[in-house]
């Protein structure tokens, strides 16, 4: 028997989109049999709706329309085996996560997820049950297993499928982006084949969805643990297998002839197309014209410039420079010249006679002309009304700024620069920032020099500089990853050597009063191992206190 070929399909579907995915499922079938003659076809974790699909999953319609999205599939892919993630309901209303096997125009097995996760930004026992039985296929002359994503995270499920007599492991994944999880998943996903022997095909989602990025990335593992195949990350992508089974052991080799070994980036490269794709994907996929922002020539609006031109492309990209006194003229010249770099859009709006009008309306009613924070986010607030008011004439989305250490220590103005419908830089710490913007410039400069080296300053008062009310970001930033992303007391980080105890617990302190601000902050895109936002969920009243003992 010659070997069949598998396909492992890395698609971007919109969630809740099920005609729209059904079509993308077609196209890519055929195309996979057009170009590689594949005999099977393999999709990512609930392919059909999108993932996660949150609250849409109580809607009963939703499954009436998976059901006879998976009957149109099967009868217009019946000379290939298509296996997909999609949900379904029991007579009994239990809904499940599985994936579905269809062969020869039927649906041939469904495999239910036997382990949800409920932790970090995924909370699936919300809506679904658990599966508790392996599934088999036998296909010609192969035995195939399935697992759905957490699945791969615990030896159970493919032990099980291996006792039930797998030869072989088919992972439908949606596994969302951070800076390591690619290098944890082949981990894990080797440490599963020591344990069963088995080859594994791991099929994961591609492209952004509100706050997660889905890197794809999908690979195949011979039974010896040897990457087989490594397809692309954040692009969506057809990649041919073929398997053999010898004296009952499969192996999988690439297809004769193919190039399906692509090079994974990393470092400041992996996140800043993370950001791209997830910047791209919340503007398409929400029908926006395209996007504006204000332009500061500060370092943060100067990489979310960048961001945006490299996602979207210049011409659907404005920025607004909107000077005031205390607005450095090295500023004015740094963001006009970026924005020359760049080819966007730019326009001047200075604030000043909006400013002047506020303080006459304002001065007979506080006493005297606003001073002080009133004025600082006064400055502010008129910005972000501007570039509203822009957003509202032109259909295009504001982009905020703030990066994750503004909006950790509360270093923001609630309806001035956290104005916006979406916030790239929102998981991203300020050292960060400077090392993506560096990363850029190395491809091609188009972030004036000047605006990397100066020191950061909001530009609300004279003479102002960040680190006149924050310490050094290097320091600031780790104190935020030890208590935001790795749980850390202020009594640890003060064994750890991050800081003296004063500056542990002002910028603690800072943390746990600015929950109000995070919250009515824009979404934005999860890079690390714990964002602000679905990912760690705070009360916004709280009496909790975390001092150094």
């Amino acid at each position: 028997m010659p070997n069949p070929v598998i396909v492992m399909a890395q698609i971007n579907p919109l969630v809740g989109d099920i005609a729209g995915n059904t079509q993308l499922i077609l196209t890519s079938v055929a195309q996979a049999k057009d170009l590689h003659q594949a005999e099977m076809v393999v999709f990512s974790e609930l392919a059909l709706t999108g993932y996660p699909p949150e609250d849409l999953l109580l809607r009963d319609d939703l499954y009436r329309q998976v059901d006879a999205a998976l009957v149109q599939i099967a009868q217009q892919t019946a000379d290939c085996v298509v296996v997909l993630g999609a949900p379904w309901c029991d007579e009994a209303g239990e809904r499940f996560n599985g994936a579905v096997w269809l062969e020869g125009g039927q649906l041939v097995a469904r495999y239910a997820k036997q382990v949800l996760p409920n932790y970090s930004v995924f909370d699936e026992e919300r809506y679904f049950t658990p599966g508790a039985e392996a599934v088999v296929v036998h296909w010609q002359g192969l035995n195939v297993g399935l697992v759905v994503c957490e699945d791969v995270w615990h030896p159970q499920p493919i032990a099980a499928a291996k006792a039930a007599g797998a030869q072989m492991v088919l992972a439908l994944n949606a596994s969302p982006f951070n800076s390591d999880k690619h290098e944890d998943r082949l981990a894990v996903v080797r440490t599963r084949i020591v344990e069963a022997g088995l080859p594994i095909i791991y099929v994961n989602q591609v492209g952004g969805q509100d706050e997660l990025v889905f890197d794809g990335g999908s690979f195949a593992m011979s039974s010896a643990g040897k990457l087989v195949c490594q397809g692309e990350a954040f692009v969506s992508g057809l990649y041919p297998l073929t398997v053999c089974v010898d004296a009952g052991q499969a192996e999988l080799e690439l297809r004769g002839g193919m190039r399906c070994f692509s090079q994974i980036p990393k470092d400041e490269a992996r996140v800043y197309q993370a950001l791209q794709l997830g910047i791209r994907d919340y503007v398409l996929k929400n029908g926006f014209k395209g996007v504006l922002l204000g332009l500061s020539g500060g370092i943060d609006s100067a990489l979310t410039l960048a961001l945006a031109v490299d996602a979207l492309g210049a011409d659907k990209v404005t920025a607004v420079m909107m000077p005031f006194h205390y607005t450095a003229q090295i500023s004015i010249e740094d963001a006009q010249a970026q924005a020359e770099l760049l080819g966007v859009a730019f326009e001047q709006l200075p604030i000043a006679p909006i400013y002047d009008a506020y303080d006459q309306l304002l001065t007979p009613v506080l006493g005297a002309p606003p001073t002080d924070i009133t004025a600082e986010n006064l400055q502010a607030r008129i910005r972000g009304t501007l570039l509203m008011a822009l957003s509202n004439r032109s259909g295009a989305l504001v982009l905020a700024t703030s990066n994750k250490s503004e909006s950790a220590v509360g270093y923001s103005t609630l309806y001035g620069d956290m104005v916006g419908g979406f916030s790239p830089l929102k998981d991203v710490p300020k050292t960060l920032v400077y090392r993506l913007a560096r990363y850029r410039n190395r491809l091609a400069e188009v972030i004036p020099e000047r605006v990397i080296t100066r020191p950061p300053s909001a530009e609300l008062r004279p003479d102002q500089c960040d680190q006149d009310s924050l310490p050094d970001y290097a320091v600031l930033d780790q104190i935020i990853a030890a208590y935001v992303e790795q749980d850390l007391s202020p009594s640890e980080m003060l064994a750890a050597g991050l800081a003296d105890a004063a500056t542990i617990e002002r910028i603690v302190s800072m943390i746990q009063r600015n929950e109000y601000k995070r919250r009515q902050a824009a979404p934005g895109i999860k890079v690390s191992m714990r964002a602000f936002g679905r990912d760690r969920r705070y009360p916004i009243t709280s009496g909790y206190q975390e001092n150094i003992a």
